[in-house]
């Protein structure tokens, strides 16, 4: 985590303990004149200044004011300097959309006021809260359900469900890799990853912060729909992967594609399988029998994740 740490002022970046950098942090919330937010798996804790270091505290602690060390203006400014490199003009694009991946994958999202003209958002200006979302691989977590995507030498078009946060992304990458780089029995294929806001590679100046695969090509930054038929034209892929598919025209790409013969491998919002069949498109696709996996995901009550398969019959597979 010491990619972290260097995006912090100097003055800090001296004080912070290693130990506070564990393998569960998962969000580091910085906010003008509050204290620093360290979220991991299942709790918060916050950095105060303790004897001159920085260690982890309960929210107990920091109501102890003199216990807490409180972000500055100055503090924000210093660190936006890190997080882009000294070229904040730089990341224009990226401030427009709300946030910036970094090198390791992590990823800043940022908040202040906005900076708008006749066709929009241009921008983000004075900004005083930033989100820094700790980049995490769990390689191996979609293992249990890779037996179900295989559909002869291929996959069959599958959607990974759940509702926000509860790791289809995740998922999603490790269905990815795998897929890719091929196992005993199973040769790898050719996968193009549309990436439109950087979580699935976390690219950094184009080049993938996760391992996708060696097999695997990415657009990143480019709007689903546009960037699905883009690859579908220009890379010969045998799967399209995307996250998040929500649109009208991103359900339109998707019937493109898989009419094309490729493969398609997604992501969707929903957090029970009745909510799933309820969605306009997904009732449509069902009729034409586009998509024959789905594959939801939860968490049970010890936060590991639990699959459950779905064909497209509505069948429960496992």
């Amino acid at each position: 985590m010491e990619n972290l740490k260097v995006l912090f002022p100097v003055h800090i970046r001296k004080k912070i303990k290693n130990n506070l950098w564990l393998n569960d942090l998962e969000e580091i919330r910085i906010r003008a004149g509050q204290p620093i937010e360290l979220a991991y798996s299942g709790k918060t804790r916050y950095l105060t200044d303790m004897d001159g270091e920085m260690c982890a505290c309960v929210r107990e602690s920091v109501q102890n004011a003199r216990a807490c060390y409180r972000i500055t203006g100055a503090d924000i400014a210093e660190m936006l300097s890190y997080i882009s490199e000294y070229s904040l003009y730089a990341y224009q694009e990226e401030l427009r959309q709300g946030y910036i991946t970094i090198e390791g994958g992590h990823r800043v999202g940022i908040a202040g006021e906005i900076a708008k003209d006749r066709e929009g958002i241009t921008g983000i200006k004075y900004i005083s809260f930033m989100n820094i979302r700790v980049a995490h691989e769990k390689k191996g977590c979609a293992e249990k359900i890779l037996p179900f995507l295989k559909d002869g030498e291929s996959i069959y078009n599958t959607l990974l469900v759940s509702k926000p946060g509860a790791g289809k992304t995740t998922c999603l990458r490790d269905c990815i890799r795998s897929l890719s780089n091929g196992k005993e029995g199973w040769e790898g294929m050719k996968i193009c990853v549309v990436d439109e806001r950087s979580e699935i590679a976390a690219c950094h100046l184009g080049i993938p912060q996760n391992d996708m695969g060696i097999r695997t090509d990415v657009l990143s930054g480019c709007v689903k729909s546009e960037g699905m038929m883009l690859m579908l034209r220009s890379m010969s892929p045998q799967i399209i992967a995307v996250d998040e598919l929500g649109g009208k025209k991103d359900f339109q790409a998707v019937e493109q594609a898989a009419c094309s013969g490729v493969r398609i491998l997604g992501t969707v919002h929903a957090d029970t399988v009745e909510e799933l069949w309820e969605k306009p498109y997904l009732k449509k696709w069902m009729k034409r029998g586009i998509f024959e996996r789905f594959i939801l995901i939860r968490h049970n009550r010890s936060g590991e994740r639990d699959f459950q398969v779905f064909n497209g019959k509505r069948e429960q597979l496992c």
